[in-house]
């Protein structure tokens, strides 16, 4: 296996860990709160993923993450659901910002995700991890984690875990 770490922040991290839990290479998805340098040292929503990247790619996952979150919405509430890919080194970074680039000629609107380095984690309450799998029947999950994966599944497939 060769274990890569990158962290993800769009909507609520409760959607965000549902879909990166959902794929095929992904090990691992810690939910919580992620913070970068000023001016975005607020701590945010967000997912820190590991992954094999010999399974699954970068530009596959950011591309996940872009469709699956209101990456082209400047919404008042980005201060809470900062739009980003937390990066681990400048490599990363740089690969991440030209995977961007390519991937913004498919969207109508300009890409509001932000390259931002990681810098801490806090993760979220225990009662809260893993929430689309606790509540799978419950009202929030049918409304926002369930057309997430749906679209993974109808889109991504070859991409999505067994149940």
């Amino acid at each position: 296996m060769n274990m890569v770490t990158i962290g993800f922040g769009g909507g609520c991290h409760w959607c965000t860990e549902s879909v990166f839990k959902a794929l095929r290479g992904v090990t691992q998805v810690s939910q919580g709160y992620i913070q970068s340098l000023p001016p975005h040292h607020s701590f945010s929503e967000a997912v820190v993923v590991n992954y094999d990247d010999r399974e699954i790619a970068l530009d596959l996952l950011i591309e996940i993450h872009l469709r699956t979150h209101a990456s082209t919405s400047n919404h008042k509430m980005r201060g809470k659901y900062r739009s980003a890919i937390y990066t681990f080194s400048q490599t990363q970074a740089w690969e991440a910002d030209n995977i961007l680039a390519k991937l913004q000629d498919e969207f109508e609107k300009k890409l509001v995700t932000q390259i931002l380095p990681h810098r801490a984690f806090k993760a979220s309450d225990e009662r809260f991890v893993n929430y689309g799998e606790k509540n799978a029947d419950g009202p929030f999950c049918k409304a926002y984690i369930d057309p997430k994966l749906s679209l993974l599944r109808e889109e991504y497939r070859k991409w999505v875990k067994s149940p």
